[in-house]
């Protein structure tokens, strides 16, 4: 069973609808102890940066998801909150991924960054297992990371940034794969394979 962290993200109910969809089964919690019996952990995310783990500290969610030994996937606001900080009201985020969250510049390109776009993997991960080199996903934030060590796939909007960063039992998106059709359902269909095999 994968689970949702509830934290009052935005996204909570299309990510339940699309798990629904693959037929995975998932419990939507705040208790840091349900959370730790699931195989994995999904963490949304709409909103901002300071807000987000703000709701984090108060639901005593933030030891849980720096050290989860489980696999946990960050969604957009979520991926982002991985890293060490965000430039998003100066906030220190879970610092699972090293670097911050900047963002969009918008003199070089439109604030948020909405809608499709292209994805390209430059490295592996069982995440991406099946999906092509080149796919479109929805996106929007306001926010990015830039490419580093674990970054896997990437994305453009005037600037290149992160678009799925990955290591060893963290993963993230930019995108929405809640809503980005039948390839962010392959996606998320990836990570419920992933993490029943991650505690076989």
């Amino acid at each position: 069973m994968i689970g949702i962290v509830d934290y009052e993200a935005g996204n909570i109910s299309s990510v339940s609808n699309a798990l629904t969809t693959i037929g995975s089964e998932f419990v939507v919690s705040a208790d840091p102890s349900v959370l730790l019996r699931c195989a994995g952990v999904i963490l949304p995310g709409v909103g901002a940066a300071p807000g987000a783990m703000a709701a984090l500290k108060r639901r005593g969610l933030i030891e849980f998801l720096s050290h989860s030994t489980q696999p946990v996937l960050g969604i957009c606001l979520g991926m982002q909150l991985l890293f060490q900080s965000s430039e998003e009201g100066s906030t220190t985020c879970l610092g699972v991924f090293p670097g911050s969250v900047k963002k969009f510049d918008d003199s070089k390109q439109k604030v948020p960054h909405m809608g499709w776009n292209e994805v390209h993997c430059t490295g592996n991960t069982m995440l991406m297992n099946g999906t092509r080199e080149k796919e479109y996903y929805y996106f929007a934030h306001s926010y990015f990371a830039e490419p580093d060590a674990v970054t896997v796939a990437t994305s453009s909007q005037n600037t290149l940034f992160a678009a799925v960063v990955a290591r060893d039992n963290y993963f993230g998106v930019q995108f929405h794969p809640e809503k980005s059709g039948d390839a962010g359902l392959a996606i998320l269909h990836n990570f419920d394979i992933l993490c029943k095999s991650f505690r076989q």
